[in-house]
């Protein structure tokens, strides 16, 4: 894997791990973090509530071809559930809609939790932003409108208790994509009886990507301008998981025009695979024994 960013000429490729903050929205942060880079081109590889912080991918340039790969990775996530109160968003943010009293020890909260790992149903919540007819469901939460939802397999992978005290318990969940925290959190309170609603939310990873070394935008906004650049992670970090290919010079150019070439490596059909020539150029697909180009990145030379 490379070891280092990209630049084609004035344009910047990488991918940037960002720790949001609380309270901002993901585009801020994304539109922050683009102009302090001075990228032309940037997304972000799955959406964080504002309530939420944590680890937000930054892709930036050619990085921006592979945020499906992150979109449809696990996610893990550090919350806190407060006990007996539920509210209409099922976050802190909410107005109140029930209070019970909290009679609840720890076996029955790991048990309740217990019940939510493996595959599960799940109906998103209104405060989504899932579509309906063109409108986030969130834009009829707030007019007090109630759309039907369909529930929607998601897998929880793992449940860890982290702390229980007085009316909360902190856990760590690891899941597939589109599972809603917010959901789950009021599941488990209804399992307990007492209803809850999420008082916190921390994303810790996403897919191979850590929020250990995520960096805040305030903290990039302090550095000098040169040294910024140096934060990104290379491209290839998001396909590190495929079998890596190696390329000739010969083999390298045909490939990156899109043609399918011969390759040394033990090549099973239909097996995606990254690609190398000089530099990294892709990913490609074995068919019929030749490396067919599946998603090219720009040329470019080290930063």
């Amino acid at each position: 894997m490379g070891r280092a960013s990209r630049r084609r000429g004035d344009a910047v490729d990488g991918v940037l791990l960002l720790d949001k903050p609380h309270g901002a929205s993901s585009n801020a942060a994304l539109q922050r973090a683009r102009r302090l880079l001075n990228a032309a081109k940037a997304g972000h590889a799955g959406t964080l509530d504002p309530m939420a912080s944590g680890l937000l991918p930054v892709l930036l340039g050619e990085a921006t071809k592979f945020s499906q790969l992150l979109l449809d990775a696990d996610k893990a996530y550090e919350t806190t559930l407060s006990l007996g109160v539920t509210t209409t968003t099922g976050d802190v943010e909410g107005e109140v809609l029930s209070r019970r009293e909290v009679m609840v020890d720890e076996d029955a909260i790991r048990s309740a939790c217990a019940r939510f790992v493996g595959e599960i149903e799940q109906v998103p919540p209104m405060y989504s932003a899932l579509k309906h007819q063109g409108k986030a469901l969130y834009e009829y939460a707030r007019q007090g409108v109630e759309i039907e939802r369909k529930a929607r397999r998601v897998n929880i992978r793992e449940i860890e208790v982290l702390e229980i005290a007085p009316g909360s318990v902190s856990l760590r969940v690891r899941c597939s994509k589109g599972t809603y925290i917010r959901t789950l959190g009021q599941d488990i309170g209804e399992a307990l009886g007492c209803g809850a609603h999420l008082s916190a939310l921390r994303r810790t990873a996403a897919g191979p990507l850590s929020l250990d070394t995520a960096i805040t935008v305030d903290a990039i906004e302090a550095m000098p301008a040169e040294q910024r650049s140096g934060l990104l992670l290379p491209v290839d970090t998001l396909v590190a998981h495929f079998t890596e290919v190696r390329l000739d010079v010969a083999a390298a150019e045909r490939f990156r025009l899109g043609q399918a070439v011969e390759a040394e490596g033990h090549a099973i059909e239909g097996e995606t695979c990254r690609v190398y020539g000089e530099s990294f150029l892709g990913l490609g697909q074995w068919r019929a024994g030749r490396m067919q180009p599946q998603r090219l990145v720009a040329q470019a030379q080290e930063a």
